[in-house]
């Protein structure tokens, strides 16, 4: 590795408001970017195993999709990440159009919370999908997931009920997939997103 390419550093510092910067996660991120969203994910919820090692598994997702990090413009700490389809095509079966673009594994590190790091990389995806013209971005999320929930609603997301599912753990426990939707601001989508400080 070269002296102008540093390793990533590993304890996240605090960012201040318009510190952030994005970009795609290179290749010698993917086992520290692995294991924050995993930790993000294993700290806040009840997963099986199975599933958090497909949300550690940012190096075979980026072969297929675009894996995000948030970087603390100073430091070059990496605090969040979050991975979108490329351009013309779709991660999941919630977006059900060309004009949708949805997102998965927003993970943002501990060291971080409470410092609008999350809604910042929602507004990332958002101006993202403007600058493909995409009208609307969309997502599945867990009923579990109340801290993602309450992030996405006080954006403005709004619950798209037909596009919500269940299915069972391999214990028999149900599981409701819950579906969310905003449109884009720009694209002829509607309203600016809601504004508000990060919890």
């Amino acid at each position: 590795m070269s002296t102008t390419d540093p390793a990533p550093r590993r304890t996240p510092s605090t960012p201040a408001a318009g510190a952030l910067q994005f970009r795609r996660m290179r290749d010698d991120e993917s086992s520290l970017v692995g294991r924050l969203v995993r930790d993000a994910y294993a700290g806040d919820y009840e997963l099986t195993e199975a599933y958090l090692d497909e949300i550690e598994a940012v190096a075979d997702r980026a072969r297929e999709h675009e894996v995000w990090v948030a970087v603390d413009a100073a430091t070059g700490d990496v605090l969040g990440t979050v991975t979108t389809p490329r351009p013309d095509r779709r991660m999941s079966a919630v977006a059900r159009n060309d004009d949708e673009l949805d997102f998965r594994f927003l993970g943002v590190a501990a060291a971080a919370r409470g410092r609008g790091v999350g809604e910042a990389i929602v507004r990332h995806v958002l101006a993202l999908a403007a600058s493909r013209g995409i009208r609307r971005v969309v997502l599945n999320t867990g009923e579990q997931m109340r801290p993602a929930r309450r992030l996405y609603e006080r954006m403005g997301f709004e619950r798209i009920a037909e596009r919500e599912f269940t299915f069972e753990r391999p214990d028999g426990t149900p599981v409701h997939i819950l579906a969310y939707g905003i449109d884009v601001p720009g694209t002829g989508g509607g309203p600016a997103v809601a504004t508000a400080p990060a919890a």
